[in-house]
């Protein structure tokens, strides 16, 4: 049975039910990922930005003899932002090759098609299932980039704190937990905006303006992940000339996820990007001692970017790729092969 399913009044049970079925993909698509952990799943799940909406719907087992609720078996969920309805799907290992996952698109897709969207967008993880999956329904494959992740265990402390310090004459290096400081979100603002024609992807666009940041950060604590930022000050004109974002997720504590590193143009060739990397490291080892790894992606092109993940410890792991379809297509082609 597949039924729309929203997150916030979905039982205690469902919740649990929903998380034993993440884990299980995740035991066999990314075994190496930690599994995920109940705390703040369901606001996770739920929680969106200004202007964003999120429709769900999950596919569940038939109920037991004793009447005891089905297990949910998958989800799909999309979340309408800009002119894209983005695409997550889930389906139990046990489930596959059923037909679920096709039904699941379907319904996901005739709502983004009535909604008066053009084009869906799907983030897909290399050697897995899913690339298979998606071409199977005429997706086209738009962006890749590279997942790299440190393992904290084997960092040499001593080599990273003399990064750290490693930032050229005139700038003040910051750390903040919980995100920038309010006098600092215009500035801090600019320096994103500087790299809008060059984000990776479309599917997780930045924060250029003072308010979507604040939107962001606030949706961030909403959802059980809690931001933490470093910043290179220019001393003369109070200029963010760089920032760092590392995102350490209440549902997988264990493993933290990086978000933008960026270096304005005008202050690159002073060693920023490896300094604030390396004091945000240092300064996490002591604000998240549960931390044993911390994974980023980068665009296989920033070769400088690369280059300094390879020097902190960082190691290549998967692609990440994302993949849009025409709607209506994909509408389309899904009813004529029912």
């Amino acid at each position: 049975m597949v039924r729309e399913w929203d997150p916030r009044t979905a039982s205690s049970a469902e919740i649990v039910s929903m998380l034993d079925t993440l884990n299980a993909v995740l035991a066999v698509d990314l075994p190496q990922d930690p599994p995920w952990r109940e705390s703040s799943l369901r606001e996770y799940l739920a929680e969106v930005m200004p202007g964003e909406r999120r429709i769900s719907w999950v596919a569940q087992a038939e109920p037991a003899t004793d009447g005891t609720p089905g297990a949910l078996l998958g989800q799909v969920n999309v979340l309408l932002l800009g002119n894209i309805g983005v695409l997550e799907v889930l389906v139990h290992p046990a489930a596959r090759r059923t037909g679920l996952g096709r039904d699941l698109v379907l319904r996901a897709a005739r709502r983004v098609y009535q909604e008066g969207f053009e084009s869906i967008g799907v983030e897909v993880v290399g050697d897995t299932p899913a690339i298979a999956f998606y071409e199977s329904l005429g997706f086209s494959r738009e962006y890749v980039e590279t997942r790299s992740v440190l393992d904290l265990s084997a960092v040499d402390w001593a080599e990273l704190a003399e990064m750290s310090t490693g930032v050229g004459a005139g700038y003040h290096v910051q750390f903040h937990p919980g995100g920038p400081p309010d006098e600092l979100i215009e500035a801090y603002a600019r320096a994103k905006a500087e790299i809008r024609d060059i984000e990776d992807g479309e599917l997780r666009p930045s924060s250029y303006d003072s308010q979507r940041l604040r939107d962001s950060l606030d949706c961030l604590h909403r959802r059980g992940m809690k931001p933490y930022i470093v910043l290179a000050l220019h001393e003369q004109t109070g200029e963010v000339a760089g920032l760092t974002e590392v995102v350490v997720p209440a549902q997988h504590p264990t493993r933290a996820d990086q978000y933008d590193t960026i270096v304005v143009q005008d202050h690159r060739g002073y060693g920023i990007d490896r300094a604030i990397k390396a004091r945000m490291l240092m300064e996490l080892r002591s604000a998240e001692p549960q931390l044993t790894e911390v994974q980023t992606w980068n665009a296989q092109a920033n070769e400088a970017m690369l280059k300094v993940n390879a020097e902190l410890g960082y190691r290549p792991d998967r692609d990440w790729c994302e993949y849009s379809v025409d709607v209506a297509d994909l509408v389309h082609r899904l009813d004529n092969s029912r």
